[in-house]
């Protein structure tokens, strides 16, 4: 099997990482978070994480929100 390298941010990569399961690849990982691509087959998604997990994910969505509403108010983030 051929392998490619891609480029990603310091915060994706830590955001892969925390999804990851345990004994997984980071290839393994992609794979099963792009198959969820539907509503139905993203239920329960987030059942297994931990408070700390489930922190950090809404840190981030909370910031993703902020930047979107600079965006939308035409000012730089």
């Amino acid at each position: 099997m051929t392998s490619k390298n891609i480029s990603i941010t310091e915060e994706v990569y830590r955001l892969l990482s925390h999804a990851r399961l345990e004994g997984e690849s980071f290839s393994d990982a992609i794979r099963r978070l792009v198959k969820r691509s539907s509503l139905s087959g993203s239920a329960g998604l987030w059942s297994n994480l931990s408070k700390e997990e489930l922190a950090l994910l809404d840190e981030n969505i909370g910031s993703l929100r902020a930047r979107a509403r600079q965006s939308l108010d035409g000012k730089r983030p």
